[in-house]
C-alpha cells in the first residue's frame, strides 16, 4: 500500500499540527483516520496551511496520536474569534465612498462559512465603524477612519457587501489609501480590511455568527491574525478573549498529546516558550516597521491636505508661506490646520482694515463680501437693489473715482490693473459697472413706460427669436363652419388662411465715451446718467417705429405683400383691398367711432389670396379696443371713452338707447404723431395680432463696457466706452385688426 510523508515548511508561524506531523510517514487510510489526509482540513492553521503530502517508499514513521488536530467529529459548539482579510475586494463609488466585501461563503482560515449562516448575520453588520489598525482594548478616537452603511446580501458574490464612508481624524488616510490601492499604479503596500467575528461551529462547519467585532483597515491583512495566534500561543489567546466578559468561554487551545514522555513534554514546553519569545520579538519588529510605514502614509496624507487647504484659503502668498512652514514635514490633525488658516485669515483682515476704511464716506462693510460692494454700486447708480441685498447696510461710495481705484489699483490712471494696490477681487470694474448700468436701463425703461412711452406694448404682439433672420409673420384665418361629410363620402379640403408679411431685424447702437479725466475729476453724474439716456433712446426708438407704421407714405402706411397699402379704402374683394381707411373726424359723439368699429367687425378673415377666395372669409367679429390719437385729441378721446359719472347722457346716444363705448375702449396718446386730427383704431393683439415686434436679445437695449489696458480706446484715447446694442424688428402681420382715419 502506498505511503505518504508530511512535508512542512517549519518557521515561527508554523502551527503545532504541521510541526508535529512534519516528516511522519503513514498510509493514506491512517492519515484519513486522524483527519489529516488533506493538509488544512484538520490542521490548527486551517486554510493557511502550506504543507504537502509526498508519496514515498520509506517505512512508516512517527506517532499519529501525538499530532494535535481539529477533529471533524467534534459536536461541541465552540466560540472562536475569526480573522479574515479581503484586501482586494473594494472599489471606489461615485460618491467617493468605498464598497467593501465583508465576508463571502466558503472556507476561511480552516472554517467553512455557509451562505445561510452569513446571510442570517446581516443585521449584525449595522452600525459598524472602521478604525485604522485593530485594537483589542479601548478604541482610540484618533484612529476612527470611517463608518459602514448600506449592508446588503449579494446573491452573485454569495456574501455581504458594505459601503464605507471615510470620516473622522483618520478619514483622509482611509480615503487616500483606498484610492491608491484601487489605482493601477504599482507597487502597492499590503494594506486591506481585516475582519474579526465570533461564531459557533460544529467541527469546521460554522453554525451561527454571533457578533461582528471589527472590520478595520490594517497593514498585511492576509498574514494570519488573532485566530492563528490564539491557537498557537495560549497566553496571548487568553488575553485576547478576556476582554469580552459577556461572551461564552471559548474552547481551550489544544493540549499536547497524551502518553508522551516527561522529557518530550519538557522539551515541548521549552520549545513552545522559545517560540513565544521569538514570535514576540518578530511581532515587535513587525509592529515597529508597520508604525513607520503608517507614519509615512499619514505624513503624505497631511502634505496633500496642507496643499489643498492653502489653495482653498485664498490667503496672500506670505500668509500661506507662514502656515506652510508651521505644518510642513510633520503629521497633524485636520482641525489644527483649519484653526491656523482661520487665525491667519483674521490677522490679514485686521492688517488690511485700516487701508480699506478711511474715514467718513467710506464703505465700512463692503470688503466682507461681493454682496456688500454690489449693494454700494447699486446705490451709487440710484438703482434698486436685488431683494437679497435690501437688508445690507453699507456706507455710500464717494463717487466713481473711488470705485475705479478699489477695483483696479490704478493710482496713476494708466488704464491698467495693479493687484498690489487693488482692494477688491470680486470682479472687474467694467463688468460690475456694465451689470448695474443694464439694471439702470431697466429702471429708466419702466419710468418712461409709466410716462406713456410704452403705449405700443398695448397694441403690439411681441415675440422672441433665437436668430436674426428675416421674420415671416404668419396669419391663420378661421374656418367659419365644417361641411357635412356623407356616409362613405370623401372629405373635402378646407382652405386655411396662410398669408404672411415680412420684417427684418435692424441693429441700433452706438457708444458713449468716458474719459479717464471724467474718472479723475469724479464726474459721477455723467456716468450715472449714461444708462438712463441709452434707455430713453431705446424705448423712444421702438415708439417711433410703431408710430411710423400709421404715418409712413402720406399716412397710409407700408405696402403689404398683397400689393395694397396698409390703410386703403379699396373693397376687400379686390386684391390688395383693405377697406380700413376713412376721413371722418373723431368728433364728440360715438358716431364716428361706431362706423369704424363696424368696419373692423365686418372685416372678412383671410382664407387665401388666390383669386376667388379674396374677401370670402368669415367676419372678424371683434370691435377695436384701442383708440390711438395725437396729443391734440387726448382730451377729446378721454371724454368719449373714460366714463364720467356726471349724470349727463351723451348727446350722440338716442333716448331709446344706442351703442355706448364708455369704459370699453382705451384711449392711447401716440407721442410721435404730429397731425392734430388723424386717429386710428386697433384690436386687442391677444386676439388678433396686427402690429408685431421681434426681439432676439431682449426688448431692452444691452449695455457693454470696454475699459482695460488692452482696450484700444484706453490705449489710444484714455477712454472707457459704454456701448449700447439693440436688435429689433417692427412690422405688420395683418391689416384686419387696424383702421385709420386721415381727417382732411
Amino acid at each position: 500500500m502506498k505511503k505518504y510523508e508530511w512535508k512542512a515548511r517549519v518557521d515561527a508561524d508554523t502551527c503545532d499540527t504541521c510541526r508535529t506531523a512534519n516528516g511522519q510517514v503513514h498510509t493514506r487510510p491512517d492519515w484519513q483516520k486522524s483527519h489529516l489526509w488533506a493538509p488544512g482540513k484538520g490542521t490548527l492553521c486551517g486554510d493557511n496551511c502550506r504543507c504537502e503530502m509526498e508519496e514515498t517508499d520509506a517505512p512508516e514513521s512517527g506517532d499519529l496520536s501525538s499530532i494535535p488536530t481539529r477533529k471533524k467529529e467534534s459536536t461541541m459548539p465552540e466560540l472562536v474569534e475569526q480573522h479574515a482579510a479581503f484586501s482586494a475586494r473594494a472599489r471606489l463609488t461615485r460618491e467617493g465612498d468605498f464598497e467593501v466585501v465583508g465576508i463571502t461563503a466558503g472556507h476561511a482560515n480552516g472554517w467553512n462559512f455557509s451562505a445561510a449562516a452569513i446571510q442570517a448575520s446581516l443585521p449584525l453588520w449595522d452600525h459598524l465603524d472602521c478604525f485604522v489598525n485593530h485594537s483589542w482594548w479601548m478604541r482610540d478616537l484618533r484612529d476612527l477612519g470611517g463608518s459602514y452603511y448600506n449592508q446588503q446580501w449579494d446573491e452573485e458574490l454569495q456574501g455581504i457587501t458594505l459601503s464605507l464612508r471615510p470620516l473622522g481624524p483618520s478619514g483622509p488616510l482611509v480615503r487616500q489609501l483606498g484610492q491608491e490601492m484601487l489605482s493601477e499604479a504599482e507597487p502597492k503596500p499590503d494594506v486591506g480590511f481585516s475582519l474579526d467575528l465570533y461564531f459557533t461551529a460544529s467541527g469546521v462547519e460554522v453554525i451561527q455568527i454571533l457578533r461582528i467585532a471589527t472590520l478595520d483597515l490594517v497593514y498585511d491583512p492576509a498574514r494570519g491574525g488573532a485566530f492563528l495566534r490564539a491557537l498557537n500561543q495560549s497566553q496571548e489567546w487568553r488575553l485576547n478573549h478576556m476582554s469580552d466578559n459577556t461572551s461564552p468561554a471559548p474552547a481551550a487551545p489544544p493540549a499536547p498529546a497524551a502518553g508522551s514522555s516527561t522529557a518530550q513534554a519538557q522539551m515541548q514546553k521549552d520549545a513552545d516558550a522559545l517560540r513565544v519569545i521569538l514570535n514576540a520579538q518578530e511581532q515587535q519588529t513587525a509592529m515597529t516597521a508597520e508604525v513607520e510605514k503608517m507614519r509615512a502614509i499619514r505624513l503624505q496624507a497631511c502634505a496633500h491636505l496642507l496643499d489643498t487647504g492653502l489653495a482653498a484659503s485664498k490667503l496672500p502668498a506670505p500668509s500661506q508661506a507662514a502656515v506652510r512652514k508651521q505644518f510642513a514635514g510633520r503629521v497633524f490633525d485636520p482641525p489644527e490646520l483649519t484653526a491656523a488658516i482661520d487665525d491667519a485669515r483674521e490677522l490679514v483682515s485686521q492688517l488690511t482694515a485700516g487701508a480699506a476704511v478711511q474715514g467718513p464716506g467710506r464703505i465700512s462693510a463692503m470688503f466682507n463680501g461681493e454682496d456688500a460692494i454690489r449693494a454700494a454700486v447699486h446705490d451709487l447708480f440710484n438703482v434698486a437693489r436685488d431683494p437679497a441685498l435690501q437688508a445690507l447696510k453699507v456706507a455710500k461710495l464717494d463717487g466713481i473715482r473711488q470705485l475705479y481705484l478699489m477695483f483696479t489699483g490704478d493710482r496713476d490712471f494708466h488704464g491698467g490693473y495693479y493687484a498690489e494696490h487693488a482692494q477688491l477681487n470680486t470682479g472687474s470694474f467694467a463688468s460690475i459697472v456694465a451689470n448695474v448700468m443694464n439694471k439702470a436701463v431697466v429702471t429708466r425703461w419702466n419710468e418712461l413706460g409709466r410716462a406713456g412711452y410704452d403705449w405700443w406694448t398695448k397694441i403690439a404682439h411681441v415675440e422672441h427669436f433665437t436668430n436674426l433672420q428675416q421674420i415671416r409673420w404668419l396669419i391663420t384665418g378661421t374656418i367659419a363652419s365644417l361641411p357635412v361629410v356623407a356616409k362613405g363620402a370623401e372629405y373635402t379640403p378646407l382652405m386655411i388662411g396662410e398669408g404672411h408679411e415680412l420684417s427684418s431685424f435692424v441693429k441700433y447702437g452706438g457708444y458713449v465715451g468716458i474719459d479717464l479725466e471724467d474718472i479723475i475729476n469724479d464726474d459721477t453724474r455723467k456716468i450715472v446718467q449714461t444708462p438712463r439716456e441709452l434707455a430713453n433712446a431705446g424705448i423712444r426708438n421702438i415708439s417711433k417705429e410703431v408710430a411710423d407704421l400709421f404715418t409712413d407714405n402720406a399716412a397710409i402706411g407700408p405696402t403689404l405683400v398683397d400689393g395694397g397699402a396698409l390703410f386703403n379704402s379699396t373693397a376687400v374683394t379686390t386684391a390688395g383691398g383693405h377697406l380700413n381707411l376713412l376721413t371722418t373726424a373723431l368728433g364728440t359723439t360715438f358716431a364716428a367711432w361706431d362706423v369704424v368699429a363696424a368696419a373692423v367687425y365686418n372685416q372678412p378673415m383671410l382664407v387665401s389670396n388666390d383669386a376667388g377666395y379674396i374677401g370670402t372669409g368669415a367676419k372678424l367679429a371683434l370691435d377695436p379696443k384701442f383708440c390711438l390719437v395725437p396729443r391734440a385729441l387726448k382730451g377729446q378721446a378721454e371724454a368719449l371713452f373714460i366714463p364720467r359719472w356726471s349724470g349727463v347722457v351723451e348727446a350722440g346716444i338716442a333716448a331709446s338707447g344706442g351703442p355706448t363705448y364708455g369704459g370699453a375702449v382705451v384711449p392711447i396718446t401716440v407721442p410721435e404723431w404730429t397731425d392734430a386730427t388723424d386717429w386710428a383704431a386697433v384690436c386687442d393683439p391677444m386676439l388678433v395680432p396686427g402690429v408685431c415686434i421681434g426681439e432676439a436679445f431682449g426688448l431692452m437695449p444691452e449695455i457693454f463696457v470696454a475699459g482695460d489696458e488692452l482696450s484700444p480706446a484706453v490705449f489710444m484715447n484714455d477712454e472707457f466706452r459704454v456701448k449700447v446694442r439693440h436688435h429689433v424688428a417692427v412690422g405688420v402681420a395683418d391689416f384686419r385688426p387696424m383702421h385709420k382715419s386721415n381727417v382732411a
